[in-house]
């Protein structure tokens, strides 16, 4: 599409709509990455960071400068380079000067800064006090050397520098966070030296590989003491593309039993991290803590204390839990976005981004020597001239004294420049009456190797980098410090789960008719004597342990989970079940498991059909459950029955036309879930409308088991000498039960001993 550009302002209301919008997003787009949110790697800083440093170097708030108003570099800043909100602004300066938040703070504060508790909780401008880091000379002693360029302010009244000439890679060094429009950046610290070193490398070798820098970049460096536990290969990974993770954990030692964590991660609060292992105190996710403490003060700056209950603690256990459950454990984006030195965004790896600063680096460092090499060539063009003015001293006097054009007379009567004869007019007549050749000559001889040197530097290579690497050395020497974050490579930190943390008790669970639950403590609870709502009775109750899940199986053979903590207690009515699953208005629970004393059940549906399942195959952690029994049209679940012994234990099946099956469990398939293989067979033919055939009752028959058989006010019991009648294989049609018991009201397993009353 051809761009229109209107050439008054009415020509405007003649654009498509739709070409002004891109146009003008585009341009808001392209000012916000270019102008605002993204670092230019060349020093490291966003446009309102570097204009902040400038101001206040303008201002004489150099390192060792007497504190002033933040205020006024603020005023500074907005009057004349930067005009947005202050508050923006001084946010931006604050976060200069935390050295919680800054690897290498710019901005050394008086006053209140913000803690590490709350970095936002910075006095207001008028009450704070400022002046710029030592580590900011890093930045701005090569300000006024030639090294920058100059561009108006955004009124044209002032100039300020497009860039600073950084003496080292800030970028990486104090890193940045930005959101731009449509990109975004992310990079972490790191450490002076270590970076100083890989710099090295790379001027001497430009081809040095990735695994040679990472010996010396061994991963970021925050302003805290906390370990980096991310692995040597995900980092590697991290510094080869731009992008990544990083997981920092905090620190702690044992003392008298007790946990004392001593360095958190990066930008992590103690008072969140306290208020979050309370608040699991206090929903009991933790009670083997019985205490937990903050004693951070000015000695001990961090300081947060964890109080077992007992010596028994495993306190590597509770450790673990609570770096997965807390800030303790911190995860930070790496992204290494930025602006190049050709003014694009992109996402830089790291000898990219140290290649490119090397660049930026060398030409700074060649204007600095190029306009050093223009000073000293123009200061012994002008000590050439004294030299003339000293050996004819009583001439060059005479000519100043009687002549009306001494510039004039002098650059023909000594054949000198107008620059040379411009310096000697400048100089006061007593000066020059004491102008002294020795003077002359020694600061002439050491312009002279000063300017040997500076040619030698710009025109060797070899003597160029080993300039720049002694400048670096210099520097890492002088700022540089010992690396503060440890990289130490940790497994993965695990929560205690559930029943890690749940006192072990007996519990009786009661649900009723209408879906209400409820939990009580002990196994000697009688269910039918427990009080229910109004129109409300029990439909059937569990007597398990406290740290043991709960499987509720509905008539859709679907299963659901809960764990006995969350429910009410018995004293109350309880609650309704659908306050903790997510059922469809025509589902109702229909029986309730816990794992006891078995692993396996037996379950089936009424059409004769059933398989043996894994308790752990009913468990889920969706609210609205998971199909386990697949039922045909009208068809309902069987209770299920617990396994005892696979090999062993038979089945016994009971169908409403008084046939009962007995066959070994162990044909019948194990499955996760599904329809299963065919119990007893129902043949179709015999089935009718008003009155079909259906399995009745399922039952597990342990080995030299009893099975005794209730009908109406008769019961029949079968030992295994009679048991093996019924016995047949598994899907065949059973045999008929004696006249007078067809009807069955109950089914009942006894063991051998027992007897039918």
């Amino acid at each position: 599409m051809k761009q229109i550009v209107p050439a008054v302002m009415e020509d405007y209301e003649k654009i498509a709509f739709e070409t002004f919008a891109q146009k003008a997003y585009l341009n808001y787009a392209m000012y916000v990455i270019l102008d605002r949110a993204l670092p230019h790697i060349g020093d490291g800083l966003k446009p309102v960071q570097r204009r902040i440093v400038y101001s206040m170097s303008q201002l004489g708030l150099s390192s060792t400068a007497k504190f002033k108003k933040s205020a006024r570099t603020v005023g500074d800043v907005l009057g004349k380079f930067h005009p947005h909100g202050d508050t923006a602004c001084y946010e931006a300066m604050v976060i200069m000067a935390q050295p919680f938040s800054l690897r290498y703070p710019l901005v050394e504060g008086q006053g209140n800064w913000g803690d590490p508790n709350d970095p936002k909780s910075f006095a207001a401008m008028r009450y704070t006090e400022s002046r710029l880091s030592r580590y900011a000379d890093l930045l701005l002693d090569e300000l006024e050397q030639g090294t920058v360029e100059w561009a108006p302010n955004f009124d044209g009244t002032l100039q300020e520098p497009r860039l600073l000439p950084a003496r080292l890679p800030n970028l990486l060094l104090n890193g940045t966070t930005g959101i731009a429009v449509g990109m975004a950046t992310s990079i972490l610290p790191h450490n002076l030296r270590e970076v100083a070193k890989a710099l090295i490398l790379l001027i001497e070798d430009a081809n040095t590989p990735l695994d040679d820098l990472l010996r010396h970049i061994k991963g970021p460096d925050f302003p805290t003491q906390a370990e980096i536990i991310t692995p040597a290969e995900d980092i590697r990974s991290i510094y080869e593309t731009g992008n990544g993770r990083v997981k920092m954990r905090a620190r702690f030692r044992i003392e008298e039993g007790d946990i004392v964590y001593f360095a958190l991660p990066y930008h992590a609060s103690a008072e969140k991290i306290h208020e979050q292992i309370a608040a699991q105190m206090e929903a009991k996710k933790l009670p083997m803590v019985s205490d937990i403490r903050d004693e951070s003060d000015h000695e001990d700056p961090t300081r947060l204390v964890v109080i077992p209950r007992s010596n028994r603690v495993d306190l590597t256990a509770l450790a673990d839990h609570l770096f997965a459950t807390t800030d303790l454990e911190k995860s930070y984006s790496f992204n290494m976005n930025m602006i190049g030195i050709n003014g694009r965004p992109a996402v830089k790896n790291l000898q990219a981004i140290l290649l490119e600063w090397l660049e930026f680096r060398f030409h700074t460092v060649e204007k600095k020597l190029t306009f050093r090499l223009e000073k000293v060539v123009d200061r012994l063009h002008i000590l050439e001239g004294f030299n003339i003015a000293f050996l004819h001293m009583d001439e060059v006097i005479r000519i100043i004294r009687q002549s009306d054009h001494p510039r004039q007379d002098l650059m023909k009567e000594f054949d000198l420049s107008s620059i040379q004869a411009g310096a000697i007019l400048d100089i006061r007549l007593r000066q020059l009456a004491r102008l002294e050749e020795i003077k002359i000559l020694s600061e002439k001889k050491d312009l002279k190797n000063e300017q040997t040197t500076l040619e030698t530097l710009l025109n060797d290579k070899a003597a160029f980098k080993a300039y720049i690497i002694d400048e670096i050395k210099s520097d890492a020497r002088k700022y540089g410090d010992k690396r503060r974050s440890p990289i130490q490579e940790r497994k993965e930190a695990e929560a205690f789960s559930i029943t890690d943390v749940m006192e072990v008790e007996p519990v009786t669970i009661i649900l009723s008719q209408n879906g209400w639950i409820r939990s009580a403590k002990g196994h000697d609870i009688d269910p039918q004597k427990v009080k229910f709502r109004s129109g409300d009775s029990l439909l059937c109750h569990l007597r398990t342990q406290s740290d043991k899940p709960i499987v509720f199986l509905d008539n859709f053979g679907r299963s659901y989970t809960l764990y006995t903590h969350v429910l009410p207690s018995a004293r109350s009515n309880g609650e309704p079940l659908t306050g903790h699953l997510s059922l469809q208005p025509d589902t109702r629970i229909c029986f309730m498991l816990s794992q006891t004393q078995t692993t396996h059940f037996l379950v089936g549906s009424d059409t004769g059909y059933g398989f043996v399942i894994t308790f752990t195959d009913f468990l889920t952690s969706f609210k609205n459950g998971k199909s386990v029994i697949t039922l045909k049209k009208n068809s309902v679940p069987m209770p299920p029955q617990p396994v005892l012994d696979f090999e062993t234990d038979a089945v016994a099946a009971v169908t409403t036309k008084g046939r009962m099956l007995i066959f070994p469990l162990k044909e019948l398939p194990r499955l996760k879930k599904g329809q299963g293989n065919k119990i007893i067979t129902i043949p179709k033919k015999e089935q009718t409308a008003l009155d079909p055939e259906k399995l009745k009752f399922l039952k597990i028959l342990p080995l030299h088991s009893n099975l005794v058989i209730h009908s109406k006010t008769y019961s029949l019991r079968l030992g295994v000498e009679n048991q093996h009648d019924y016995t047949g294989m598994r899907g065949h049609r059973g045999k008929l039960l004696p006249r007078g018991y067809r009807k069955v009201d109950k089914l009942e397993v006894t063991p051998m001993a027992s007897h039918t009353m």
